[in-house]
């Protein structure tokens, strides 16, 4: 025992430093569980989940109706831009055409006053002619005849258009055609018929252009009665 002590005195501190740096550090990071077995660092890597038969099958219904919707969203596209085409070549094709109508039209109306206005030239010629017969005839005869010509070829020229006179003197009164302005005692047999023109009246097609205006006869059976 006292050797042992010796020896343990004769060590130098050299010796003790010179086991303290020949300690190997031991970084071992390996674990195990309590039954020895050793337990891995890193996690286990996870597993993609099996999809079933059925998840498969709806998988590819709803890839198969996506490629349909984007095929049928495609052809909508296509047919609406057809459709917008059409109807841009329509609506010029009706612009053209209710231009070239309505030049028709003006093309007519213009057509309609000239011929009018070329009936009414007799007219005045007619006029012309009885202001001159007057100044050269003194008499009333002439001048009476000139204005009944001009007055026939005025009516001539109304006629020519369209235009119509209303029957009046010996017909019954018609309120959509007559307009009465005093009545006048008559035989019974004459009673609501028209007995004098004040103004002729003049209707157009079927629209009156204006009613004459017209006296209207009252029976005298009627008139003492009352």
């Amino acid at each position: 025992m006292f050797r042992e002590i010796a020896m343990n005195e004769t060590e130098s501190p050299m010796e003790e430093n010179l086991g303290e740096e020949l300690k190997i550090p031991i970084n071992d990071k390996r674990r195990f569980n309590a039954d020895g077995e050793r337990v891995s660092d890193d996690p286990e890597p996870k597993k993609e989940p099996v999809k079933s038969h059925r998840e498969i099958e709806l998988e590819a219904a709803l890839k198969a109706e996506t490629e349909r919707r984007k095929a049928a969203e495609a052809k909508l596209v296509g047919v609406q831009a057809k459709f917008e085409e059409a109807k841009a070549g329509l609506e010029k094709e009706t612009a053209d055409m209710r231009t070239r109508l309505m030049k028709t039209l003006e093309d007519r109306s213009k057509q309609s006053q000239f011929d009018f206005l070329t009936t009414l030239l007799p007219v005045l010629d007619n006029l012309n002619l009885a202001v001159a017969a007057s100044e050269s005839d003194p008499s009333l005869d002439h001048l009476r005849n000139g204005v009944i010509g001009t007055a026939r070829s005025f009516e001539q020229a109304l006629l020519s258009v369209g235009v119509e006179a209303v029957p009046s003197i010996g017909v019954a009164f018609d309120p959509e055609l007559h307009e009465a302005i005093d009545m006048a005692e008559v035989d019974a047999e004459q009673d609501g018929k028209i007995t004098a023109e004040y103004s002729r009246g003049y209707r157009f097609g079927n629209r009156l252009l204006r009613p004459a205006k017209v006296q209207v006869g009252k029976g005298r059976a009627q008139s003492a009665g009352e």
